[in-house]
């Protein structure tokens, strides 16, 4: 069974920094495909940034820069790390997981249908 368990979030102010944290278990395949994504009330789940298992990186273009995606693997642990907050970020932070390779498109490793494994949402507040 896979479980993923995210730690983090919380209110910060803007302009300030966050680190989320997501840690992987039961992902036992060598190839796995993870993200994070966000979610405002009455919204669809919107992807930020992915990363595959060799390291390879994906970002929502308008984020790129701002987000920075990374992962431990002895720790098993996934990262989402904010810079610059904007109040535009206040968002339920979900962290996902599929045990299969990333799409080979960048575009799709950002849609929510890719993965079939989810953490329990961080929220994030972002106050101005």
């Amino acid at each position: 069974q896979v479980l993923l368990v995210q730690s983090g979030g919380g209110s910060v102010q803007s302009g300030g920094s966050l680190l989320l944290s997501c840690v992987v278990k039961g992902l036992t395949d060598s190839d796995y495909c993870m993200a994070w994504f966000r979610q405002v009330p009455g919204e669809e789940r919107k992807g930020v940034a992915a990363i595959d298992h060799n390291g390879i990186t994906s970002y929502k273009y308008s984020e790129e820069g701002r987000f920075t995606i990374s992962q431990d693997n002895a720790k098993n642990t996934m990262f989402l790390k904010i810079h610059r907050l904007e109040p535009e970020d206040t968002a339920m932070y979900y962290c996902a997981a599929v045990n299969h390779p990333c799409n080979e498109y960048p575009t799709l490793r950002l849609i929510e249908y890719e993965y079939n494994f989810w953490g329990q949402g961080t929220q994030v507040t972002v106050t101005s």
